[in-house]
This record gives C-alpha cells, sequence and structure tokens, in this order.
C-alpha cells in the first residue's frame, strides 16, 4: 500500500505540479530568503544557512530537500543581496534551483521596509525509465523527462524591527514555460503556478530579567485553485540560547522545534512534523535539520540577537 501512495504521489507532482509545489521547509522563521527576497540583508551581518529534510519517513524515494542559503548587507546596511540554492527529490523526480535577491532598505523610525527582488532558474528532471510499472508496454513510462532551464523573477516586501517582522512575497512573480510565450499570466502554463506567502511574528519578554521570551508567528500559503495553508507557531527563548517550540500546519501536520546557539555565531536546529491528516497511517513523519553560521555576528555586545 505505501508503494501504491508514493507512486501516486510521484504521478501527481510528474504530471501536475512542475514548479508548482514551492519547497516546503517547517523551520521557515530561519529560513527567511527561500519565501522573501526582501528578506536578503535584513541583519547586520552575513549570514549561510544549511538546511535538510527528509519528508514522510519510511517510504522508499519519499521527498527530501537540501537548501543552502547566504545573504548579507551593503552600502551601509541600505541594501542587502542573497543567494539560494535548492534541491528537492520526489521518487524519480529531481528539481533544483538558483536563485539571487536583492532588497533596498527604507528606514522608518526605528524599523525598516525593504523591497525585494528575485531571479533565477529551474532545471526538472524525472526519470521515468527506472520505474517499475504493472504495464510494460506503457510509452508513457519509456522516455525520461528533462526540461530546460526555467527563467523565474519572483518580488516581496519586509518590514521588520527588533522585536517583530512582517512580510508577503510571491516567490515566482513572472516565469517562462516552453510552450508558451514569456508572460505574467502563467495560470495558462502546466508546469507553473504562482505561490502567495504573507507572514508575521513578534518577540516579547516575559519576565523581568529578559530570560525567557515568547515568540508567537503565522505563514499563509496559498495557490490558486488550493485551500489556503496556515503555519501557526509559538516558541520559548531561554537566555537567547534554547528555543523550544510548537507549531500547526492546517489540515497536515503538528510540529516540534528545537535550536540552540553554540555561539553568538553559530546554531542548529531541528523540526519534526507529525502528520495529522489520514496519510499519517503510512508516514513515519519528517526530519528537518538546520545549521547556521553568522559572520560577525556578536561584534557588538550591545545589540541582542535577532531571532528571525
Amino acid at each position: 500500500m505505501r508503494i501504491v501512495i508514493l507512486v501516486i504521489a510521484i504521478l501527481f507532482n510528474i504530471n501536475f505540479s512542475y514548479g508548482q509545489r514551492d519547497m516546503l521547509v517547517s523551520k521557515n522563521v530561519f529560513n527567511g530568503l527561500l519565501l522573501n527576497p526582501a528578506y536578503a540583508g535584513s541583519h547586520t551581518y552575513f549570514s549561510t544557512a544549511l538546511l535538510y529534510r527528509s519528508q514522510w519517513s519510511g517510504f522508499d524515494g519519499a521527498p527530501s530537500t537540501q537548501i543552502f542559503e547566504f545573504d548579507g548587507p551593503l552600502a551601509k546596511e541600505k541594501m542587502g543581496v542573497g543567494l539560494v540554492v535548492s534541491h528537492d527529490k520526489i521518487g524519480v523526480t529531481d528539481e533544483t534551483d538558483i536563485y539571487v535577491s536583492y532588497s533596498y532598505n527604507i528606514k522608518i523610525g526605528a524599523s525598516k521596509l525593504a523591497f525585494g527582488l528575485r531571479a533565477g532558474a529551474t532545471s526538472y528532471t524525472s526519470k521515468l525509465s527506472t520505474l517499475t510499472v504493472w504495464d510494460a508496454g506503457d510509452a508513457s513510462f519509456t522516455n525520461d523527462i528533462r526540461t530546460n532551464l526555467i527563467p523565474k523573477f519572483g518580488f516581496g516586501s519586509y518590514f521588520y524591527g527588533e522585536n517583530y517582522f512582517a512580510g508577503i512575497a510571491i516567490p515566482t512573480l513572472i516565469a517562462y514555460d516552453n510552450d508558451y510565450s514569456f508572460s505574467i499570466d502563467m495560470e495558462q502554463s502546466s508546469f507553473l503556478k504562482r505561490h502567495y506567502y504573507i507572514n508575521g511574528g513578534y518577540i516579547m519578554n516575559i519576565n523581568e530579567k529578559q530570560t525567557m521570551k515568547f515568540k508567537p508567528t503565522l505563514l499563509l500559503r496559498y495557490v490558486p485553485a488550493a485551500p489556503v495553508q496556515a503555519d501557526i507557531s509559538a516558541s520559548m527563548i531561554y537566555k537567547e540560547m534554547f528555543t523550544f517550540g510548537l507549531a500547526y500546519r492546517t489540515g497536515a501536520a503538528m510540529v516540534g522545534m528545537i535550536e540552540y546557539r553554540t555561539s553568538q555565531r553559530i546554531r542548529i536546529g531541528y523540526a519534526y512534523d507529525f502528520m495529522v491528516s489520514k496519510f499519517r497511517t503510512y508516514s513515519g513523519g519528517s526530519h528537518e535539520i538546520v545549521l547556521g553560521y553568522d559572520f560577525g555576528a556578536g561584534k557588538d555586545k550591545n545589540v541582542s540577537p535577532r531571532f528571525f
């Protein structure tokens, strides 16, 4: 039964969702550049993150994701630049993305409003010939699928201060599908679907010594012809070193998260997704590991670390 379900998922991915399913991660607060190009340069230092996600544990060929992010400020923090390199695999289908981001920051009192642009390309491959099929003569599975590089361009805005943030983004606003002319109207494409994201969060002190902080966050995700999905999370931060949290992804999963800052520059995080849909009968959940390094963080002892 697990094999049948996975094959259905793979076929759905091949036939209907090239580029339609943006990469899903649980620790999205610490992977802001993946969702929003305006996040680039939102810290006073250059920052990196490595992420590995294993989804649907227990399935052969289940989805796995690897992401590298790098971003930092330029021109006295008026601008920011970023790079995202990612790879997503499900069954016999691979997706590789490379994006560069640019942001411009406008200071508004103690806060900043950033506008960001993203440009990059995606490549898809599906090794259909490696599948074991019931109907060996089915021509649909005799040839592998390999697309040319698909250019994509995105936009986002990001408002943030020391203890809060809010953003709105369309990571793929315009793209090019070989079957259609270059157009902002992607709804005609069978491969490309536009995703819309709105997120925000706040950090508050909950004791006089400021050793405990509370961080609620919200991420709304919308894809045309699909219901709106929300990630609602709440975390506790202890002595600016340990972060423990829970999240609920509507209709999909409960998520447990933990993060430890070994120093002002190094952070390690882990998240586990427990399925709450009917799919939980067949899945052992999902695992996610994040490793980050912040260049130059901690130089100013009067500045507290930001937890987003």
